[in-house]
């Protein structure tokens, strides 16, 4: 008996048109536009999320190096010093308490010196 594939490649299709929704033009109604871009789409969602890490911690570092210049010092300087003293602070948090905590930073950083 022959099998035909209607309802099978009917779900498929659904399945990309529907991951493609919010995409502009023919990519939301032509399933061969559809199911390159939705490719794509996931190729640079794999991509970003490793990404994503170090983007972040090049916004800490440069908020951190924008709060230490403010106190007198800088990200260098300030690294140092945080090594030599044994204070384990991280760079997200010496980010956050850079934008939130300007006060905290700034004893951090007297810590420091």
């Amino acid at each position: 008996m022959r099998v035909k594939k209607g309802v099978t490649a009917n779900r498929r299709h659904k399945k990309i048109l529907k991951a493609a929704k919010g995409m502009q033009h023919n990519r939301t109604r032509s399933f061969r536009l559809a199911k390159q871009a939705v490719t794509r789409a996931l190729q640079y969602a794999y991509r970003d999320r490793r990404n994503k890490k170090r983007d972040l911690r090049s916004l800490w570092i440069t908020r951190i190096n924008a709060a230490a210049r403010e106190n007198g010092t800088t990200y260098s300087r300030l690294m140092t010093g945080l090594k030599a003293k044994n204070i384990t602070l991280d760079r997200k948090i010496l980010a956050e308490l850079a934008v939130a905590e300007p006060q905290a930073f700034a004893q951090v950083v007297k810590a420091t010196k």
